[in-house]
Order: structure tokens, then sequence, then C-alpha cells
């Protein structure tokens, strides 16, 4: 009854036994039931990886200026090849701001068909009713469970330690450049461990025949990209 059932407990174990005539306690049915190694259910996990082609997610995150301002950078994740479709920068989110930021992303009927966001305010009811028309299923993560969006907390963490820790943001200008700067060595060159070492936008190997290596410098000089060109 285990095997055949995953879902039961012992008390319903217990039940189906009582009524095959079967006199035992529910304690005993509890004690040698088989224990499955996986839930029963599609676990959290198992959900993201069988949407990944139609799934993405989005997320804000601060950075505070020179002059103390605090900007909020709004991002839009697509989780299959870690590519960022989407990012602006604002001093004043709104759900009207953040709704029209969603139709930049997604274009012409583009969307994906399901969006993966937290709780935030900021998604209020017109966040949501835009969401609606645009043929979006909203998934919902738990509440203080950032582990359910680690893709984009991941790149979040990123954008952090390979870039702003590194520059002066003086406002949304200098900060929407800075970010576009990484962005294009992020999706061009910067290999990562989930994707097989590969880039968002994948990089040809070049064997030794092609020539020497050269660095390449990206983002101000901050990283790095090697290539082999011919002398």
């Amino acid at each position: 009854m285990c095997r055949e059932n995953p879902t039961w407990g012992a008390p319903r174990i217990h039940g189906e036994l009582l009524k095959l005539g079967i006199d035992i306690g529910e304690t005993s049915v509890s004690k040698y039931m088989v224990r499955s190694r996986k839930p029963p259910s599609q676990t959290w996990r198992t959900f993201l990886e069988n949407h990944v082609q139609q799934l993405v997610s989005i997320d804000f995150f601060t950075v505070p200026t020179l002059r103390f301002q605090v900007l909020y950078v709004f991002l839009v994740l697509a989780h299959d090849r870690r590519r960022i479709l989407h990012f602006n920068v604002t001093a004043h989110p709104t759900a009207e701001w953040t709704g029209q930021q969603l139709r930049e992303a997604f274009p012409f009927d583009q969307g994906p068909r399901y969006l993966l966001r937290d709780r935030d305010a900021i998604f209020g009811l017109d966040f949501r009713e835009q969401v609606r028309d645009l043929g979006i299923h909203e998934v919902l993560s738990t509440p203080r469970s950032p582990w359910q969006r680690a893709y984009v907390e991941r790149v979040i963490g990123s954008i952090r330690r390979e870039c702003l820790d590194h520059v002066i943001v003086f406002d949304a200008m200098s900060l929407r450049r800075i970010l576009a700067s990484y962005f294009a060595y992020y999706h061009r060159s910067r290999t990562h461990l989930s994707l097989g070492k590969d880039s968002p936008e994948p990089r040809p190997i070049q064997p030794p025949a092609m020539g020497p290596v050269v660095a390449v410098s990206q983002v101000s000089g901050l990283h790095h990209r090697y290539e082999r060109r011919a002398a």
C-alpha cells in the first residue's frame, strides 16, 4: 500500500487495513511503513526545472549613490540561459512604472508563461492587472524564502560583487551606463557553471591553431575576455 499510494499516511493505510479485517494498531502501521526518499508531490526545484524555458524572475535591488540617494534597479531574468531581458533604474518605483517595464521587456505578446516574484508591496493590484493582461501567470515565492528565487538572487549578488562594489555611482544615468557595460560582459563573455561553463550568449571554443591569446578589457578594465587572434 505504501508503494502504490505514496501520498497516503499511516491513518489512511490503517483505515484500509481495518476494512480488510486486519486488526493492527496505527502506531505499528507507522513503524513499518516504507519511507520514500523523494517527496510524493512536485518539489519547488522540480517546478523550476520543468518550466525553465517558460519562466522568468523579476526583482528589485537598491544602490546608494555618492550623495546618499537610494536608487532602485529592476531586473527581468530569463531562467533558460540566465539572460537579463530588461533592466531599468528609478528613484521612485511605483506599480505603474514596474508594469511599464514589464511591457517593455515583452513587447508584441512575447511574454513567458510564468513570472516568479516575491510578495513585495510594490507589486500591487495595478501591476497584477497588467501581468494578467499580458497573459502571464504569476508564481509567488513563500515569504522570507529567497532561496525560492535563487536564480535572480544569485545574479544580483554577482552584480554587486563583480561590479557595483568596485565603482562609485553618481546618479541614475551613471548607474544605467555601468550596468549596461556589465551586462554586455555578463551576456557575451562571463562563463556560468550552471551553463556548462558557457556564457548566456554561447562562445565558440577557439583552438590553439587560431593564434596567441590576447586580453580584451571589459567593464572599464574591471574584467577581461580572453580570445585567440591571428598574429
